[in-house]
C-alpha cells in the first residue's frame, strides 16, 4: 500500500502542484560508438549532468526558465568537449566566431518591464564574449538598449560589456583538438601549434568536424518556457557565415498560446490546467537546413494548428531534415512536462532532469537516459 506521503501529491490542486523540467542537448552528428573509449564517454556523460544539475538548482528554487537553461548552457560553454565558447571550432580562416541564443514563451516574472511582444534575441559573429548565453540574455533583458532581434560582432559584444558581461582575448577559445581538427580538414599540417596552446592537454573527444551546438529548454513553477542556444558553429565554415542558432525559428523557438475552449478534455475544463499551451525548441545539427526548413518553428506549428503531440511533432519534423540531407536532432518542452529528443543521425549529447532532481542522459541513438 502506497504511504499517505505517497498518495499527498496526487491530492494537492492543479495549482499546487508545481512542474519544472530541463532538457538540453550538447551537439549532435558523428558520434560513434565504435572507436570510443569508456573514459571518453563517462566524461561527456559527467559533463551533460553537471549541465542538468546546474539548472535544476535554479528550477528548484523557484527561479526563472531563462536563468536555468542559461546555467545549464554556461556549463558546457566552459567545457572544452562541446563546441561553443572554450571548445568552439574554428573558421576557414583559424578563428572562432560564437553565436547564441534566448528566447522565452512569455516575459519572465523577475521583469515585468519586459513587454510581451520581446519574445528573444540571437547574436552572431562574437569573438570575446567568454559566455555567449549571458550575453544573450543580458541583452534580451536590456530592451532599451538592444531593442533589436538580432545583433552581431563587436557592436553587440560593446553593448554587453556596458552591461558587465565579461570579455576575454580570443585566444581564450583556443584548443588543440579544435585547431587539429580546422588544419586537417584543409589538408594542412596541424603542427605547429600556436604558441598559446601546449600539447597534451586537454580530453579527447567523440565527435570529429563537427556541426553541432549546445542548448537547453526549461520549464518553470510559473509555466514559462525558456530555449537557450549556443555554438561554434561547423568546422572551417565561411567567415562571416551565420547559422541556424541564432536564427530565431531555425535553431531555437519558444511560444505559447491559448488553446480554443473546444477542445478542452473534461478534466482540463474542470481544473482549469493548460488553458494555456506553451512549447520550447532548440536545434542541433546542420544549421544550414534547419534554416531552411524553420526546423524549431515548424515543430511548434505542428503543435499548435495540427495537434500534434510534442514528441511525434518533433519526430515528424527532424525526419523532414534528414529527407533534405540534413543531419542533427532536437530538444523539444512543453508546459505539460512532455519531452522530446529525436535524431536522424548517429548520436546526440542529450539529457533530462525532472522534478526528482536525478539527471538522466545519452549518447548514442539507441541510448537509453540513464
Amino acid at each position: 500500500m502506497p504511504s499517505l506521503a505517497e498518495k499527498q501529491p496526487l491530492l494537492l490542486s492543479p495549482e499546487t502542484r508545481k512542474i519544472y523540467a530541463l532538457v538540453i542537448h550538447g551537439g549532435a552528428g558523428t558520434i560513434l560508438r565504435e572507436g570510443s573509449t569508456p573514459e571518453q564517454q563517462a566524461a561527456y556523460r559527467a559533463s551533460l549532468r553537471a549541465s542538468l544539475e546546474a539548472g535544476y538548482k535554479v528550477l528548484r528554487d523557484g527561479g526563472e526558465a531563462m536563468d536555468a537553461a542559461v546555467a545549464a548552457v554556461a556549463v558546457m560553454e566552459d567545457n572544452p568537449l562541446f563546441n561553443c565558447a572554450k571548445g568552439a571550432v574554428f573558421n576557414i580562416d583559424g578563428k572562432n566566431e560564437l553565436e547564441a541564443s534566448i528566447m522565452l514563451s512569455k516575459p519572465p516574472a523577475s521583469h515585468p518591464n519586459i513587454p510581451s511582444s520581446r519574445r528573444g534575441l540571437g547574436l552572431t559573429l562574437l569573438t570575446r564574449s567568454r559566455n555567449p548565453s549571458h550575453m544573450a540574455r543580458a541583452l534580451y533583458l536590456s530592451p532599451s538598449l538592444a531593442p533589436h532581434t538580432f545583433l552581431s560582432g563587436p557592436a553587440a559584444e560593446s553593448l554587453g560589456e556596458t552591461l558587465g558581461q565579461e570579455m576575454v582575448d580570443p585566444s581564450y577559445f583556443f584548443t588543440e583538438r579544435r585547431w587539429r581538427e580546422h588544419r586537417r580538414g584543409l589538408g594542412l599540417p596541424e603542427e605547429p601549434l600556436p604558441d598559446h596552446l601546449n600539447s597534451g592537454t586537454e580530453p579527447v573527444a567523440l565527435d570529429q568536424l563537427p556541426k553541432g551546438t549546445v542548448g537547453a529548454v526549461a520549464l518553470d513553477m510559473r509555466g514559462c518556457i525558456a530555449a537557450v542556444t549556443s555554438t561554434g558553429g561547423r568546422t572551417n565554415k565561411s567567415v562571416g557565415r551565420i547559422g541556424d542558432t541564432p536564427s530565431m525559428g531555425s535553431g531555437f523557438w519558444a511560444e505559447e498560446w491559448k488553446r480554443d475552449p473546444w477542445r478542452y478534455n473534461l478534466w482540463a475544463k474542470l481544473t482549469g490546467r493548460h488553458k494555456a499551451r506553451a512549447v520550447g525548441v532548440s536545434g542541433t545539427g546542420d544549421g544550414d537546413y534547419f534554416i531552411r526548413q524553420a526546423t524549431a518553428a515548424t515543430i511548434a506549428r505542428r503543435v499548435r494548428y495540427l495537434h500534434e503531440p510534442l514528441k511525434r511533432a518533433a519526430k515528424q519534423v527532424v525526419k523532414d531534415l534528414f529527407r533534405d540531407g540534413g543531419l542533427g536532432g532536437v530538444i523539444a518542452l512543453d508546459n505539460a512536462g512532455n519531452v522530446a529528443m529525436p535524431l536522424n543521425c548517429p548520436g546526440m549529447y542529450r539529457g533530462v532532469i525532472r522534478e526528482d532532481g536525478i539527471p538522466r542522459v545519452a549518447i548514442f541513438a539507441d541510448d537509453v537516459l540513464e
